[in-house]
């Protein structure tokens, strides 16, 4: 019971800070964007070139600061057009990251496995990063090992390479559309189009509330977040709106850089520090605090939209 009113008092600590996002001035988000060159499936007639292209539009036009995208270089070789992607996205004067060559999860590989996957990654970052900084890595999945020994030695590679870890602080897990758009696209069914719009921008605004909710619960300010999103046909098709969104909730855009900087952010950017648990919800689970939750009727909906 008092583990209970201890969280029950932080959460309304909380709440004078919990203004509608509209009135969040001050938030910063750093937009980070994984999976290039190919993320997944496409609606009809659409290609993960154009995709790029899109995205790369929606940020030149709403102004945002460099944005970083994490690469997994083993789609080249199987598509050597995706090359394309890359290029144009160096060609756009935005940055690149290691993803590790093929998306693979640290837990289910050895240790050397992991760390030749990353060494394998830098031939196309050496390739299409010409004078520009690619030493910055995420974990496929965010997953950083669960066992520490292990994680340890992977961090002690990642100082020996010299890279920093590309944390994650914000994230509406916006891969789950892509794949319910395809199959709605095919369809031509602007109405099924429409509620995936609403709920999207839904979780987009959930996740801003989410992340200003823990990050004040635990340090009593909004620390610079780090978003994730991915390569997908639906994000290209919405990010003009979700960068609007942010806009018109009073979002400041930043750069990984710069969100970074945060002292947050410390054992990330020195992975020869102490390892903190991983992104906020961890941090909260650490103290035994209650992590909000999402709409649990959202997977049901995009998992079974246009399959009928």
């Amino acid at each position: 019971m008092k583990k209970i009113a201890i969280i029950i008092t932080l959460l309304m600590s909380a709440l004078p800070i919990l203004a509608s996002a509209k009135e969040q001035l001050g938030i910063q988000i750093a937009i980070t964007i994984d999976d290039l060159p190919w993320h997944a499936e496409l609606p009809p007639g659409q290609t993960q070139q154009q995709v790029a292209k899109d995205i790369i539009k929606a940020l030149k036009d709403a102004r945002a600061p460099r944005v970083y995208g994490f690469i997994n270089a083993a789609h080249l070789q199987k598509d050597p057009t995706l090359a394309e992607v890359l290029s144009d996205w160096h060609a756009a004067g935005l940055p690149l990251g290691n993803h590790t060559w093929s998306h693979v999860n640290l837990n289910n590989v050895s240790v050397d496995q992991f760390v030749d996957e990353i060494i394998k990654d830098e031939d196309a970052l050496k390739e299409f990063s010409k004078g520009k900084d690619w030493h910055w890595f995420r974990y496929p999945y965010l997953v950083e090992g669960t066992d520490p020994e292990k994680r340890k030695l992977v961090r002690d590679a990642l100082v020996q390479h010299g890279y920093r870890i590309a944390a994650v602080t914000m994230s509406f897990e916006d891969y789950l559309w892509n794949a319910p758009y395809a199959r709605c696209a095919a369809r031509q069914d602007a109405e099924a189009i429409k509620t995936l719009e609403r709920s999207y921008l839904k979780a987009a605004s959930d996740a801003i509330e989410q992340s200003h909710l823990m990050s004040n619960v635990l340090y009593k300010r909004d620390i610079p977040y780090v978003l994730l999103m991915h390569m997908g046909g639906f994000d290209a098709y919405m990010l003009p709106k979700l960068l609007a969104m942010y806009k018109a909730k009073g979002v400041k855009l930043i750069t990984l850089e710069q969100a970074e900087k945060d002292a947050y952010y410390a054992s990330d950017v020195n992975p020869s520090l102490a390892p903190e648990p991983v992104g906020l919800d961890q941090h909260m689970w650490a103290r035994n605090l209650t992590v909000p939750g999402s709409d649990p009727s959202l997977s049901s909906m995009l998992n079974s939209i246009c399959t009928k």
